[in-house]
């Protein structure tokens, strides 16, 4: 929906430095391929050359930047916080696509499911037994939501995400495709030469405001509840295991694998490719960097990287120390020249 920049100004909080703030705006893109009729944003210097050249209508920048060479058809939209201004830009330009209440003809749905107001359900779709879906919801084309599933208000289902029988999901939820919430978790006894499967009975709750992402998979619990706490952002490819405890806001990152009962503390951030042992605590605030294994407990707040995981600062020092080994194995080698040539004079 196009605005002009005095109005986009007034949305993000902004005050207007040059340009034409009746010049409309029809969409958003980033720094360096922004066209006329198009707002962008500056929240880095190293991009700032970028703004000499640019042809955008609009940028947002923070308040105390200092921009030199900007075009003279450029307004600057001078904000506290342009990135969340941006945001906003973008919400109101590029809207999420609505789907209109009602039920497609080749939904399947059990005759006890119960809707609440304006909900949407796609084609092929499928709602199981006892089943309730929240008002504003929507289950998009080929969704499957298993029996006694329990979806809150203002969720999206997107097409062949899988939600198994008894599964708790709260309001604003998002479950991208081919994700699947429920799968019974990965527990075997072995017994007689054979693998005896532990019957899987719990469940999984997803809190308000969670995003999973596409081809995630959730385990249920053995007993209890998985739990993904509220306002977490689950990335693509992770395997959160059964009985694991999610707190709020955590942030896990593509290809992580979670291990069994598991404590990830509020704001954790597990980055991608890090793969979590079974039993292990993650305090609040911590961060596991990119390809770590984690073997134990990690303590609220600290950075930790490497397999196995320690203290980022070790384990940068153990790097450098690891990428001087071939000087120092060559000076070993000439040392020990050297004391063979001494020791045949000797």
């Amino acid at each position: 929906m196009p605005i002009t920049i005095k109005e986009l100004a007034a949305l993000c909080g902004a005050r207007i430095e040059g340009g034409n703030a009746d010049r409309l705006i029809h969409s958003a893109a980033d720094i360096g391929s922004a066209q006329p009729g198009q707002v962008t944003q500056l929240t880095n210097s190293k991009y700032a050359a970028h703004l000499k050249n640019s042809a955008a209508s609009a940028c947002l920048i923070a308040e105390g930047s200092v921009v030199q060479d900007a075009p003279g058809t450029l307004a600057l939209l001078v904000c506290r916080d342009p990135e969340l201004a941006f945001i906003e830009a973008v919400k109101h330009l590029h809207p999420e696509r609505a789907y209109a209440p009602g039920i497609a003809p080749q939904a399947v749905l059990a005759a006890d499911a119960v809707l609440g107001e304006a909900v949407h359900v796609g084609p092929y779709a499928v709602i199981g037994e006892g089943t309730r879906v929240g008002d504003h919801s929507a289950i998009l084309a080929g969704a499957y939501l298993g029996n006694n599933v329990k979806i809150g208000k203002g969720c999206r289902i997107y097409p062949y995400a899988v939600v198994y029988d008894d599964v708790e999901i709260g309001d604003y939820v998002t479950v991208h495709s081919g994700a699947v919430v429920g799968a019974d978790g990965f527990g075997y006894k072995f017994r007689n030469g054979a693998h005896v499967k532990v019957p899987q009975i719990g469940n999984v709750r997803v809190e308000d405001h969670v995003e999973i992402g596409a081809n995630t998979c959730v385990d249920r619990g053995a007993l209890g509840s998985t739990v993904i706490g509220e306002g977490s952002k689950i990335d693509n490819l992770v395997q959160i295991g059964h009985n694991n405890k999610v707190g709020r806001h955590v942030i896990m990152c593509g290809q992580t694998g979670v291990s069994g009962s598991c404590t990830i503390g509020d704001y954790a951030i597990l980055a991608g490719s890090s793969g979590i042992a079974d039993h292990v605590t993650i305090g609040q605030g911590a961060v596991v960097l990119a390809r770590s294994g984690v073997a134990g407990d990690i303590p609220p707040g600290a950075h930790y990287f490497g397999s196995p995981a320690k203290d980022k600062k070790t384990a940068y020092k153990e790097q450098v120390a690891i990428q001087k080994l071939p000087e120092l194995i060559k000076k070993v080698k000439q040392l020990e020249e050297q004391l063979q040539e001494l020791a045949k004079q000797a």
